[in-house]
């Protein structure tokens, strides 16, 4: 077994104190509150303080990524969700798939605000909502999808939104984007994998032949006929994820000087094609 696989994910950069503190300072400003998760793994994507932090303030979900998300799997997820009454919708935030139905969730999630709005005679007073969601989850692409202009910075890896931003998306609503939000430290390592292989925690501090052993793991219990698609090898089943890394690389014709497996090379494309759904629709969690 290669050195590189035994190591584990351990991430938190040190601003991610200060987007709590952001958080909670903003929310007498807002009206309601919209979480973003990957629909690929809503529970893993979730941060587990939020609800404490947000208190009674409704909130919205939207389940990004939702075509490269299993979706009969995502329509557990909105089930589940509606159980806890909680508005959830399935969105592809960068081509504006499902967004249509966001404003009319909205107003009904938050008819308690607006008729109160109504009674003090403020019926045109901006609904305000404050997005959040842990990095790389597409809170960025979200806001301007629903502005129809490139007014907040998008970026293809974590954590490149630093402060508080306003803006006015139009239809009487306000959106305030705020930092990714991560938690001090991941309780369930499984936890951990499941953020990076979906580009959530930064691939400069994890390693990514380790990380992809452990998602070709993850796939070949639970979608052996994906990896036997897209990298047309075969007689993996009993194999352990770094022997699947091999079998890839050498399929891919992936070596180096004296005919040794290039795993860098191997394991950036597998991260690369889970992470944009080349290997086909999944999603690694379903609810309870």
């Amino acid at each position: 077994m290669p050195d590189f696989q035994k190591k584990y994910v351990q991430w938190f950069p040190g601003h991610m104190a200060k987007t709590r503190r952001l958080i909670k300072e903003s929310l007498n400003m807002v009206d309601g509150v919209v979480e973003i998760v990957d629909a690929r793994i809503p529970e893993s994507s979730s941060n587990p303080e939020l609800a404490e932090m947000i208190n009674k303030k409704p909130r919205i979900v939207l389940l990004n990524k939702c075509d490269i998300a299993d979706p009969y799997a995502t329509k557990l997820w909105i089930d589940y969700y509606k159980k806890q009454g909680v508005f959830a919708i399935a969105v592809d935030c960068r081509t504006g798939k499902g967004l249509g139905q966001f404003f009319p969730v909205c107003r009904d999630t938050l008819a308690s605000v607006i008729k109160r709005n109504e009674e003090k005679g403020m019926s045109g007073k901006p609904l305000r909502l404050m997005v959040v969601g842990i990095p790389n989850t597409g809170k960025s692409s979200f806001i301007n999808r629903m502005a129809g202009k490139n007014k907040a910075i998008v970026a293809d890896r974590a954590g490149v939104t630093r402060s508080n931003q306003w803006f006015n998306v139009g239809n009487g609503f306000e959106l305030l984007d705020t930092p990714g939000v991560l938690w001090p430290k991941f309780d369930d390592p499984a936890v951990g994998d499941k953020l990076a292989f979906i580009g959530s925690v930064k691939d400069e501090v994890t390693d990514l032949e380790a990380l992809s052993c452990r998602l070709l793991d993850v796939l070949n219990k639970t979608h052996p006929e994906m990896i036997e698609e897209r990298y047309k090898i075969i007689g993996f089943e009993n194999c352990e994820g770094w022997e699947i890394l091999e079998m890839i690389g050498k399929k891919r014709g992936f070596l180096i000087k004296g005919g040794e497996i290039n795993y860098e090379r191997a394991a950036a494309i597998v991260c690369d094609e889970f992470r944009g759904g080349k290997l086909g629709r999944i999603s690694l969690e379903l609810p309870e």
